[in-house]
């Protein structure tokens, strides 16, 4: 019996032996293996990120323009507060955008935007202005190198001059407001951005039928795809009383109509729909060099998920026929310094359709600034309300 029970437990240690050799080599197979996913996932990732990042345009030549004029700019006032200038620039250069017209070789802002995001990221209010706006430009830097003197012009002339440095400038001038970052965006760029969303909702109170711009639509609830949007937010003369006024305000309803379609898709939280958004959003941005990188324009949007859709803003800025052409505009005051003085100052901004369009409808004490910590018995007015929408207003309303 003894003879007969060493092999037995000799066989079974060997066994238990070949079975624990196995299992490590499994182990180290299957390491190696899930270290050659993490690998693979962080190569996919990174080139993900290099190649959404290689898309935008850094603007180093208004960063170095800029920088040359640094004393003579406006300093931030609040901190955490933040004014981005966005620039939709009419570039005919590229496939893309050369079917719109013929490449003249310069460039105006076919719409400029202030953008103010309050500190905290409790709301963000949108200004348009306007590109008839008569303003006073500086002398700028031209793209042959040369200078242009100061003199008194439509606002879109700055950016055919000099480019984003000189509306920049131009826009600091008239508001005193410190522009912290711009972003140009081109016509490809809008169509593709608005077709990644799968397009936008929007309600016409009338049929549109407008050859020049390609553009026939029902009246009615419509979902535009990149193309119908960019006819529908450019033409001017088929809509409306044909005015650079009603297409703002149609820009601005817009703008409202695609941020509720991007928050209501969670578009922000779901990679599967966002990596084609921002795919289709950097690939024709150009931007200060700060916000030329995902990691930028990540810390910039952030915030922005958790601002009410309510308290996402859009106005033009209060403006009248200019005295001396009726075809052009100029500001009105003081409601245009009032608006100016509340972004500069990070205080509440209130917009509502009936609000007269030149103006600011203010409470009956005026439009006084004291704040939280005024004494008690000072009474503090309700800020003044501007004419504007919100992205939670219904457009068929």
């Amino acid at each position: 019996m003894g003879d007969r029970v060493g092999p037995a437990v000799g066989a079974s240690a060997s066994g238990r032996g070949l079975v624990r050799r196995r299992r490590r080599r499994w182990a180290r197979i299957t390491g190696f293996g899930a270290a050659g996913l993490l690998v693979v996932g962080v190569g996919a990732g990174w080139a993900v990120y290099a190649k959404l990042s290689g898309n935008i345009t850094p603007d180093e030549a208004a960063a170095a323009e800029l920088r040359r004029y640094e004393k003579e700019r406006p300093t931030s006032l609040v901190r955490g507060a933040r004014n981005i200038l966005l620039i939709g620039s009419d570039s005919r250069r590229g496939e893309d955008n050369a079917r719109y017209g013929r490449d003249s070789g310069t460039e105006r802002s076919d719409t400029t935007i202030l953008l103010h995001l309050s500190a905290g990221r409790k709301s963000a209010t949108a200004v348009s202005l306007p590109r008839d706006l008569m303003v006073s430009l500086p002398g700028c830097r031209r793209p042959d190198g040369s200078r242009s003197a100061p003199r008194t012009a439509m606002f879109n002339q700055a950016f055919q001059v000099g480019g984003s440095a000189c509306t920049i400038r131009t826009v600091e001038k008239l508001t005193g407001i410190r522009v912290d970052h711009h972003v140009v965006v081109d016509f490809h760029g809008f169509k593709e951005m608005v077709d990644a969303i799968d397009g936008v909702e929007v309600c016409l109170r009338e049929p549109i039928d407008d050859r020049a711009a390609k553009l026939r639509l029902p009246a009615g609830r419509v979902t535009l795809d990149g193309e119908q949007a960019l006819g529908y937010v450019r033409v001017r003369k088929s809509l409306g009383d044909g005015s650079d006024t009603e297409r703002m305000e149609r820009q601005q309803r817009f703008l409202g109509a695609l941020v509720n379609k991007v928050r209501s898709n969670d578009v922000l939280l779901n990679p599967a729909k966002l990596y084609p958004v921002l795919d289709a959003a950097t690939s024709s941005l150009t931007t200060d060099p700060d916000l030329a990188s995902l990691r930028g324009l990540y810390e910039l949007v952030r915030g922005l998920r958790d601002i009410p859709i309510e308290k996402v803003q859009f106005l033009t800025v209060p403006r009248e026929s200019y005295a001396h052409d009726s075809n052009r505009d100029q500001l009105v005051e003081p409601e245009a310094d009032r608006l100016f003085q509340r972004l500069r100052t990070d205080a509440p901004v209130v917009v509502a359709k009936g609000a007269p369009r030149d103006s600011a409808q203010r409470g009956p004490a005026g439009d006084a600034h004291a704040g939280p910590f005024a004494p008690p018995s000072v009474a503090v007015s309700p800020p003044p309300t501007f004419r504007g929408n919100t992205a939670a207003e219904d457009t068929c309303e």
